[in-house]
């Protein structure tokens, strides 16, 4: 089998493919939150919670991709509205007038922490600046959020809300080479955790964790994990990335959105400080 066999080409989404839930507060007077709107998971995430009805901030550096995402969500016919805010997550000001914008929007009530990157090195080559630039985008930011998103969510009229952030099989186990990443994601278990200890119930904290999805994100670290390894890029979509899971295709970006919109809908009310793990049996089988 060749890595020709396999279309690591990231899927059209189309409204088909998003789950649309009726829900009280799923309406444009709501504003949620998603980080890392310009693409991939991020991106729709964003166009999901507006197929639903949703006012959605979408925050991310790309601004170019931001301008896709709302044209995306035209091009589903999405009743909500994606308001691209450009943001450089690593900069706390810009973090703080995000989560401002998204708050004079309307109702805050949900946060999607999204935004995501990857290197590829091992824990005695792997570069500082690197690791301190991975964590902060993918640990302090989704902390800084919460922290200003919290106090947004409590002043709605009932408190309901939820802050959700994107883990992975990275979060429940470790594979090599990636350790600022594994890293970050067990400290996504931590924070989400943290979130329900204090949300008394109505502001909720839950957790996504999924396999290889097609995104850009995971179609560049095809090649890198290879030369990392050692071995062809072949064995690496074979045996890295599906060699563990029992259901032997990636997921779609779309299918990880509609875990958000899942999550923060009523239907997830008992989802408070737990893992909604979607891995095909990666990390819960072994031969």
């Amino acid at each position: 089998m060749s890595t020709d066999e396999f279309d690591l080409r990231e899927p059209e989404l189309t409204a088909a493919d998003l789950l649309v839930l009726d829900d009280e507060h799923f309406a444009p007077e709501t504003v949620a939150i998603v980080t890392g709107a310009a693409s991939g998971i991020g991106r729709a995430t964003a166009v999901a919670l507006a197929a639903n009805g949703l006012t959605v901030v979408g925050a991310d550096i790309d601004e170019d991709g931001l301008d896709g995402t709302v044209e995306l969500a035209d091009d589903v016919d999405a009743p909500g509205t994606v308001h691209p805010v450009p943001t450089d997550l690593t900069d706390e000001d810009a973090v703080e007038a995000m989560v401002d914008a998204a708050a004079e929007a309307g109702d805050l009530r949900y946060v999607a922490n999204v935004a995501g990157m990857q290197h590829i090195a091992s824990i005695p080559d792997f570069p500082m600046e690197k690791y301190d630039l991975l964590l902060d985008i993918m640990l302090r930011a989704p902390f800084l959020t919460a922290k200003l998103a919290m106090p947004h969510i409590r002043a709605t009229e009932d408190g309901v809300g939820a802050i959700g952030n994107m883990s992975s099989v990275h979060g429940h186990y470790a594979t090599q080479d990636k350790p600022a990443y594994i890293t970050a994601k067990h400290g996504l278990t931590g924070l989400t955790r943290a979130i329900a200890a204090e949300g008394e119930g109505t502001l909720r904290g839950f957790s996504v964790s999924v396999g290889y999805v097609l995104t850009p994100l995971m179609v560049n670290q095809i090649e890198d994990t290879a030369a990392e390894r050692g071995i062809s890029e072949q064995e690496v979509v074979e045996d890295v990335m599906l060699g563990q899971a029992r259901t032997k295709e990636m997921m779609t970006p779309a299918e990880v959105a509609n875990l958000f919109v899942f999550g923060f809908s009523s239907h997830g009310k008992h989802l408070n400080g737990g893992d909604m793990l979607h891995d095909g049996g990666y990390t819960t089988t072994y031969e």
